[in-house]
């Protein structure tokens, strides 16, 4: 498998290249375009129960498609819904923390599974949920704009807002908590952020999908509005 990664960082699109009879596990919606002669499986991967785990809490597609190379190989371009950058990791035995929504393909050989990271609460809509990503095979993400990676020594700390954070190696120590008292929480626009404790390696994102909720709902017309 080859994965060419074009247009990045704005509007990132993966360009797969797979070798005769090769697969590839894709989210749901995420196939952009594809060579002739692929094999397409939709299938709920890993069992109804696991299915239903990583479409509810972890923000992904119930169904999974593999996508199978014809004899000749073939290529398959693939693109989350939000714009954003993509990044391709080689996996070899670790396992990832990766933000729901962020998964977009990967080789079959990776299991894909869903673990609580903490709990939505009632003053923030940005719980943290992670899918946790294991095995050896490449592994394909995105992020809402562009993707930084930040490396953290032992001990070292570091703390995200949960709205920027993509993924981090598992090995990584977290805590989840308020920005500040509770006036910070409701009026500084922040909400939660995660402290975490190092070694290990992570990524953020440099939009979050709430903040731009937050900007975007309020100039949306009223039905009232409408209505007039």
């Amino acid at each position: 498998m080859n994965v060419q990664i074009d247009d990045r960082p704005s509007y990132a699109i993966a360009k797969v290249r797979l070798d005769p009879g090769e697969e590839i596990v894709a989210e749901g919606g995420a196939m952009v375009a594809m060579t002739d002669g692929f094999d397409l499986e939709t299938k709920a991967r890993g069992g109804f129960l696991k299915s239903i785990a990583r479409s509810t809490f972890g923000g992904e597609s119930f169904f999974m498609n593999t996508f199978k190379a014809p004899p000749s190989g073939g290529t398959v371009r693939l693109a989350p819904a939000l714009p954003g950058d993509m990044r391709v990791t080689e996996m070899t035995g670790e396992r990832l923390m990766v933000q729901s929504g962020g998964f977009i393909a990967s080789s079959p050989s990776l299991e894909v599974e869903t673990k609580w990271g903490g709990a939505k609460t009632f003053f923030s809509s940005e719980g943290l949920i992670m899918l946790r990503i294991s095995g050896t095979g490449t592994l394909i993400t995105s992020a809402y704009g562009a993707i930084e990676e930040i490396v953290l020594g032992p001990a070292e700390k570091f703390t995200v807002d949960t709205g920027h954070l993509v993924s981090f190696t598992e090995d990584i120590g977290f805590n989840i908590r308020k920005v500040g008292g509770w006036k910070s929480t409701f009026f500084s626009g922040e909400g939660l952020v995660v402290d975490l404790t190092g070694p290990g390696t992570l990524t953020l994102q440099t939009r979050s999908q709430d903040a731009f909720l937050s900007w975007l709902i309020p100039q949306l017309p009223s039905q009232n509005a409408s209505s007039a």
